[in-house]
């Protein structure tokens, strides 16, 4: 269930599902979404979405573009590129799967990575 509490609807920290984050705007398969209030670090591991191959552009509340996630059709974070930190010494940087444990381990933009970046960058921007 994660620490969301999917299944259930409510988190551990018994908040509502959808609670957490607001949207902004969404373009195409594209959400960008900003914590609530002082809200999470972070994109949800989740999504109970019913749009397939979902993708969740994540804003820090100063409006900084922190990362991109990608999910399955069942809603399950499979890839995230990480924006604004360096991670083994690389910026940006992909997390691949469901868990983002951060070891040393860095894995490189590919091609469609970096357009895909480039994309996300180019609506954030024309909204600012």
């Amino acid at each position: 269930m994660g620490g969301r509490g999917a299944s259930s609807g409510i988190s551990a920290a018994k908040k509502k599902y959808g609670t957490e984050y607001r949207t902004i705007i969404e373009y195409d398969n594209i959400k960008f979404i900003q914590p609530r209030g002082k809200g999470s670090s972070s994109v949800p591991l989740e999504t109970m979405s019913a749009a397939k191959d979902r993708v969740y552009a994540y804003v820090n509340n100063v409006g900084t573009l922190k990362s991109i996630a990608f999910y399955d059709g069942e809603g399950k974070r499979v890839r995230q590129i990480d924006l604004d930190h360096p991670h083994a010494g690389h910026m940006p940087h992909v997390h691949v799967g469901y868990d983002n444990k951060h070891t040393n381990e860095y894995i490189p933009l590919t091609a469609k990575d970096e357009a895909y970046i480039e994309k996300v960058k180019k609506i954030w921007n024309s909204i600012q």
